[in-house]
């Protein structure tokens, strides 16, 4: 595959595509005799680019110009502390860090020299100490990305910020596309976020199964049309996908499985959750999957390569295999996940699922969204909290009745030690910087 530059370059029968953030747009025909980094080009041709800036367009833009000149990139998420950014910069061997960029090309000729390959770094999303970095390629990460979502009426957009995999994953798309993309903003409100984007006629956008149980909370999911949705990062249980499909009748609802070191595995577009078994008994476009000690494990050509600063964890076992810690089962010819391997919580020896208890909790049409998690306790080690949003604020007299009715929904489905030894309502669940429930330790 040829520099992201050479790929992403109009053409007589594929148009440039364009990026649109808050405030500022860039179309990349702009960029064709022209650069937003001047004469720094040829400075960092060669070298380890650590690019930390503060917008989205800025990366986004350094990214088309830097892939094939420079040696390696590492892309920094915002939420990084000062340590962890020195530490990335010193793991990575960086030669030059890019804080930020004038998003306005400076006209002039400007000779585009490849110098080689250029090493993609990906930061996983780690919540405690520095996160570990992922070596990939353009090739490993756009390769064999579909065309599906690349016409020419076609504008995606996502919740996601493109300097994670999820976001970069739509990034490409829309980059090698030749079609426009609508960034998001951390500032941004839902609504107001839904707005912009309708403004620019968005046909196509991604998010965490958080990011839509929130548009569906805000009022303001009919500001949007789209032809396709898309769901990934967290499970999307049948309640979501249901939701979804009433609110957006007649887009296509696809929920999708990736991981930053085993890249994308799949795409389940049926209306239901989990994916059939088939996806596992037979491989697909060269991706081949297997399920050991229960946990999901990818084989493919979208692997990443290695990680650059972690001695002590192995990226692929050595029939070429990445365990994504991903807990599934199988149940009548379809898999469905359980949730994490290391967020299993230990009740009196007995493991219960967060995620299955919430899936449970979700089929109720009052709540919008919840999450369940241990507290410790001295007797069992652990005991099951759960703590609800509502889809509207209870009437007087009406919190103890749901409170009850939802424990005892919990009951007639799952066994005793998994029923939540306390329930709370919220008004709100804190998402993390890659759109994911906040989950606290035991």
């Amino acid at each position: 595959m040829t520099s992201l530059w050479r790929s992403a370059a109009g053409s007589e029968d594929r148009p440039s595509g364009a990026l649109h953030a808050p405030g500022a747009s860039l179309s990349l025909a702009d960029l064709a005799h022209a650069s937003c980094l001047g004469g720094r080009l040829e400075e960092l041709s060669g070298r380890s680019v650590l690019l930390a800036m503060r917008q989205q367009l800025s990366t986004a833009i350094a990214l088309l110009e830097l892939d094939g000149v420079a040696r390696r990139l590492v892309l920094c998420t915002p939420d990084l502390s000062v340590d962890a950014l020195r530490e990335v910069a010193s793991a990575a061997a960086v030669d030059v860090e890019l804080t930020d960029l004038d998003p306005h090309p400076l006209n002039g000729s400007i000779d585009r020299r490849e110098s080689g390959r250029t090493e993609w770094i990906l930061l996983t999303s780690g919540t405690t100490g520095t996160p570990k970095l992922v070596a990939h390629s353009l090739e490993s990460l756009a390769g064999m990305l579909p065309r599906q979502g690349s016409g020419p009426q076609t504008v995606w957009s996502t919740f996601y910020d493109i300097r994670r995999y999820g976001g970069l994953q739509i990034y490409l798309r829309a980059v090698l596309g030749g079609v426009p993309l609508v960034l998001s903003s951390a500032g941004e409100g839902t609504a107001d976020f839904l707005a912009r984007a309708a403004a620019h006629g968005v046909t196509h956008i991604s998010g965490t199964p958080s990011h839509w149980r929130r548009v569906l909370m805000s009022g303001a999911a009919g500001l949007l049309k789209p032809s396709y949705v898309r769901l990934s990062g967290e499970v999307a249980d049948q309640v979501l996908l249901d939701q979804l499909r009433a609110a957006y009748p007649l887009a296509r609802i696809a929920h999708a499985f990736a991981s930053t070191e085993a890249g994308v595995a799949f795409d389940v577009e049926d209306g239901l959750a989990g994916f059939p078994a088939a996806f596992v008994e037979r491989p697909r476009n060269g991706i081949e999957m297997k399920v050991e000690e229960g946990t999901l494990r990818i084989r493919s050509h979208r692997i990443a390569a290695r990680y650059l600063n972690s001695s002590s964890h192995t990226l692929a076992t050595q029939d070429g295999y990445v365990d994504t810690g991903d807990l599934v089962e199988l149940e009548g010819g379809r898999y469905y996940f359980r949730g994490r391997k290391g967020g299993v919580i230990n009740v009196g020896g007995l493991k219960v699922y967060p995620e299955e208890v919430e899936g449970v909790i979700n089929t109720d049409p009052r709540v919008r969204m919840s999450r369940v998690h241990a507290k410790r306790n001295a007797i069992m080690g652990a005991l099951v909290v759960a703590e609800v949003v509502l889809e509207h604020p209870p009437q007087a007299g009406e919190t103890g009745r749901i409170h009850d009715e939802l424990l005892e929904a919990c009951r007639r489905v799952l066994p005793a030690h998994k029923v939540p030894a306390r329930l709370s309502f919220v008004p709100a669940l804190e998402l993390t910087a890659a759109g994911k429930l906040v989950r606290p330790d035991a």
